[in-house]
């Protein structure tokens, strides 16, 4: 099993030329802002506060970059469909993730973030529609599932199933950073396209999972 013995960040970029050098396999979170995906990251990393955690929703603008295990990338992305930012700074968003996704031949998996507790949102339906169309493989992360029922879970998981081509109940990962739930199968994940010689471009005519 995968583990994380060293993180570091990087540095924030703006564009995709703009990226660290060495270019290493990289990992990406996506997900509506306030999903979770600095609680998230630092359980991955077994650190507190090691990707900020704002209550602020919208916070991070940027896209992150951190070194893990001076091998690989982990790449926190913008959060989307937050309604007090300008329209201007959304479509900057927007093309910032876009640009990222589409030429990045170095992405290894997209991890899309669904908070568990509010369900899929229209940003969220907008997503899953252009990965789709463009053949765009990820892996669906629910969060927060200790804040939730049972069968809300459930419900989610059969929203989720019915919008995404060819995902089954078993690809869809669940999380909670409070109750260490989920970790260990997102490292797994990792695990297998780090050893992976040829890895899955982003580009590629592939089944999500």
């Amino acid at each position: 099993m995968l583990r994380i013995k060293q993180a570091t960040f990087i540095k924030s970029i703006v564009q995709l030329k703009d990226r660290p050098t060495p270019f290493l396999t990289e990992f990406a979170f996506a997900g509506r802002s306030n999903v979770g995906k600095s609680s998230l990251i630092n359980s991955l990393v077994n650190r507190h506060n090691f990707a900020r955690i704002s209550k602020s929703p919208g916070k991070t603008r940027t896209i992150n970059y951190f070194l893990i295990n001076e091998s690989f990338y982990l790449v926190d992305l913008p959060g989307y469909g937050f309604a007090r930012v300008s329209e201007d700074e959304k479509k900057k968003w927007h093309y910032m993730i876009e640009d990222y996704i589409i030429k990045n031949e170095f992405l290894r998996r997209l991890f899309v973030l669904i908070d568990s507790k509010v369900g899929l949102q229209k940003n969220d339906y907008q997503l899953f529609e252009w990965l789709h169309q463009l053949s765009i493989p990820y892996t669906v992360i629910l969060t927060k599932i200790d804040k939730i029922q049972r069968h809300i879970l459930k419900n989610r998981m059969k929203e989720i199933e019915h919008i995404s081509s060819g995902i089954q109940e078993n690809d869809i990962l669940h999380f909670s950073a409070r109750k260490r739930v989920g970790k260990e199968d997102i490292l797994r994940i990792m695990e297998q396209f780090l050893k992976s010689s040829k890895g899955v471009l982003p580009n590629t005519n592939f089944k999500s999972t």
